[in-house]
């Protein structure tokens, strides 16, 4: 078992109308000139933008609109910097999914710097301080709500890059799955494919436990099992929060303390493809995933495949190794089609053209010949021309 140094300081307050019961006095603990950064219409057209305003009365309020998924440096960060030092803002307030709340921490890191903002968020300069945030988090998807980091895009040089910082974790975080309800499906089964890829990432590793190993399979499981509810029945509260429960905890780092780092190698193939051609997070990782599985599959990982298989699809361990291990592969692909996801770069508008510079950009940028199953040039172009 690893060492770990672990300490998440971010509050949740989960469940029905805790916004409207607690938003109040959480605001009251954090001055009064407050930043309110949010993406589309979504929260307008839910009613949740106007509850806000409401409940923040009395409040010196600024707003950032228009974040994009896949949320972009230029223009979202620069002007959320620009907007946090010009009006000397006391805390900034999240709503809407984890893309607003990934732009909202590098905005609140680089805001308290000196330094240009892109070498804030490209770690170059340390974090030292940063603005609070608080958020409400309006789909189940990516975990942000309950970790320390978030991925900004750069359009101009096709980068998608990961900043941490412990400052950035939210003070306090609002979870109401009710906000889910309305969700496009698109949306809501690409979150689902984000959290369990960010569940495969921790389980396939070296060192692991068997406490870990149960955790993840049941929270796979639970997703699984409650989006095909919610498909049949959107508006069912107990799926919904299940599903909201298993997403937060995601990139948190509680589902594999003790284990060791697998080095996160299909979220490194997939921020090339999303950011060269801006797809949905969610879908690109569901593409990639059966074929970095696929290719990776050899005698010093196998043992990892059959424990999934059997752990999560009740695989009969009696059989061979590599069928147990192969099935495995099938399923989850099927699981995927099953539901609706499409399972090819052809779908999402994507073919061969791009294919080596975006391999070479990958094993330059992401350091993935270090992962649990290391992989090079080749590899990477070899898992991206099998997507397609």
């Amino acid at each position: 078992m690893v060492n770990f140094d672990y300490q998440t300081p971010t509050r949740l307050i989960f469940g029905k109308g805790v916004v409207e019961e607690k938003l109040c006095s959480v605001m009251e603990q954090y001055g009064k000139r407050v930043l309110i950064t949010y993406g589309g219409g979504s929260i307008k057209r839910i009613g949740l933008y106007e509850q806000v305003i409401r409940l923040l009365e009395g409040k010196e309020i600024y707003e950032l609109p228009g974040i994009e998924p896949n949320p972009k440096f230029n223009p979202s960060v620069l002007e959320g910097v620009r907007i946090c030092k010009e009006n000397n803002i006391d805390v900034i307030l999240s709503v809407g999914g984890g893309s607003v709340l990934d732009c909202t921490k590098a905005i609140a890191g680089a805001a308290c710097s000196d330094a240009d903002p892109w070498d804030v968020v490209t770690m170059k300069v340390p974090t030292l301080k940063a603005i609070p945030i608080v958020d409400i988090i309006t789909l189940a998807a990516t975990g942000s709500e309950y970790d320390s980091g978030g991925v900004i895009s750069r359009t101009e040089t096709n980068d998608k890059l990961a900043y941490f910082s412990k400052l950035v974790f939210p003070a306090v975080s609002f979870i109401d799955p009710v906000y889910t309800f309305s969700l496009p499906v698109k949306q809501t089964l690409a979150g689902i494919a984000d959290c369990i890829n960010h569940i495969m990432e921790q389980y396939f590793c070296g060192e692991h436990i068997m406490m870990n190993d149960a955790f993840m399979e049941g929270a796979i499981k639970s997703l699984m099992k409650n989006v095909r509810i919610i498909l049949k029945d959107p508006q069912n509260y107990e799926a919904r929060a299940e599903i909201f429960y298993a997403t937060t905890l995601g990139c948190n780092g509680i589902y594999s303390l003790g284990n060791s780092d697998s080095g996160w190698p299909m979220h490194a193939i997939e921020h090339a493809l999303s950011g060269y051609y801006d797809i949905t997070h969610g879908e690109g990782l569901a593409i990639v995933t059966p074929r970095w599985m696929k290719h990776i599959l050899n005698d010093n990982t196998i043992e990892r495949f059959v424990s999934f298989g059997t752990g999560v699809f009740g695989i009969d361990p009696s059989l061979p190794e590599r069928e147990i291990a192969e099935k495995a592969i099938a399923a989850i692909y099927d699981f995927y089609k099953e539901i609706g996801i499409p399972m090819t770069l052809g779908e999402v508008g994507i073919d061969d053209s791009r294919i080596d510079e975006m391999a070479h950009h990958i094993a330059v940028n992401e350091g993935l010949e270090n992962a649990w199953a290391p992989l090079y040039e080749d590899d990477i172009a070899a898992i991206l021309r099998d997507c397609l």
